[in-house]
């Protein structure tokens, strides 16, 4: 099998690719590669999905990092009978389109979330629409966020929002210190929603826009929605795949 692998900068896994490019060789040409080897923790990961976003070839992550929930446990063996063995799992990133304070329009794309936070010490005030109908005229926060299901157990998951499971086809919309309307929880929206966000008084609360890790700032409208025409593909252990890490977050003690 002919492996591409995309590495992070840190010494353990410079370390590991060094020994496994001996054992299984490395692809230069990416165009001949039948899978990607990513070798770091999950922000690794998620730079590589970003990197190969349009490549039509399956992701096998080796943990070298810390938790690693988007990659399999690193052993230097057994390689590619582990990918020739690995369960696929389809994932499909938001698509954001923010428009800033001076009418630029910024177009980008997260795997994990979409999150508007206020700029400065002001509150953020925010219109939010789902398909073009108001649901809230007027949220306060500190900010507000779109997550996909792989990406709710993580910035989501841990400012309160719900883990929702590959197949529930929902998409959380969770408050960050939400202060009006007091108490909101949030909400579980189709993946089909279409949801605007419209910054009130943009220039005396500033609010900026992160789609993963790529910023707009100063913004004023902010559109998000699943984007059905791009997928990923994540390979997993069978013993340990992408469903199972879902419920034993959803269970974690």
């Amino acid at each position: 099998m002919k492996l591409y692998f995309f590495v992070s900068d840190n010494p353990r896994p410079q370390t590991a690719y060094r020994e496994l490019k001996k054992r299984y060789g490395h692809e230069k040409d990416i165009k001949n590669a039948e899978a990607i080897v990513v070798l770091g923790g999950d922000g690794t990961m998620l730079c590589a999905l970003h990197e190969f976003t349009g490549v039509d070839l399956p992701l096998y992550g080796l943990n070298l990092g810390t938790l690693g929930f988007l990659l399999n446990e690193y052993k230097n063996n057994d390689l590619v009978e582990r990918i020739r063995n690995a369960q696929s799992h389809v994932i499909h990133p938001l698509r954001m389109q923010a428009t800033d304070v001076k009418g630029k329009k910024h177009d980008a794309i997260a795997y994990n979330e979409v999150s508007l936070l206020r700029q400065e010490h002001s509150s953020a005030n925010i219109t939010v629409f789902v398909n073009d109908e108001v649901r809230l005229p007027l949220l306060v926060c500190d900010g507000i966020m779109l997550s996909t299901p792989v990406g709710s157990t993580a910035y989501n998951s841990s400012v309160g929002g719900p883990i929702v499971p590959l197949g529930a086809n929902v998409l959380p919309l969770t408050p960050i210190s939400a202060f009006r309307p007091r108490h909101w929880p949030g909400a579980l929206v189709p993946n089909t929603s279409k949801l605007r966000f419209e910054i009130i008084s943009p220039k005396e609360r500033p609010v900026s826009a992160t789609a993963d890790s790529e910023e707009v700032r100063d913004c004023v409208i902010i559109n998000v929605e699943e984007a059905p025409d791009i997928s990923s593909t994540l390979l997993f252990d069978p013993e340990n795949h992408l469903e199972e890490r879902i419920y034993q977050e959803q269970f974690a003690p």
